[in-house]
């Protein structure tokens, strides 16, 4: 879910592990030239999850292992779903609604935050809830956990 700190935890994991950083968001806005919220809004979502998928399925097909901080709408499409399970380890990030809102926004990266960001965010955990389950190979609550603490979680995982 947004505001996990998949970002935050995966840059570090990655650079422990001497392996490259993948962020889904970035690799979509790199390949477009442009923000998330610009695709969502100009083409659609359907668009943004069909770009998502795909550079989901690029980085999981690279050579060399990395660690990629997958966006969180991608357990939604069955295809990347599958990819997870039978391509990479899955370490899913959880936390509670009430602490994400704390630290998301709506903002350009952020579009589907609407003005209540905590129903918002409930409505997501309900509806993606067992879609994580089903691909993580372990989950790490970082609700109130530092940061530190959740990279040497999921490193347990990944080593």
């Amino acid at each position: 879910m947004m505001g996990s700190g998949k970002t935050s935890v995966g840059r570090v994991v990655a650079r422990r592990l001497g392996r490259a950083f993948l962020d889904s968001d970035e690799q979509v806005e790199a390949r477009t030239g442009r923000t998330v919220r610009e695709i969502f809004e100009t083409d659609g979502e359907p668009v943004f999850r069909k770009l998502e998928a795909e550079v989901l399925a690029q980085a999981l097909a690279r050579p060399e292992p990395a660690v990629v901080a997958a966006a969180g709408g991608v357990v939604l499409d069955t295809g990347n779903r599958r990819r997870l399970r039978d391509q990479a380890t899955v370490v899913w990030l959880r936390a509670e609604p009430e602490v994400l809102v704390t630290r998301v926004r709506s903002g350009d990266h952020r579009p589907l935050l609407a003005a209540d960001p905590l129903a918002v965010l409930e409505g997501m955990e309900r509806a993606r809830e067992p879609l994580y389950r089903e691909v993580a190979d372990r989950v790490v609550d970082v609700g109130h956990i530092p940061v530190a603490e959740v990279v040497e979680s999921v490193l347990e995982v990944v080593r």
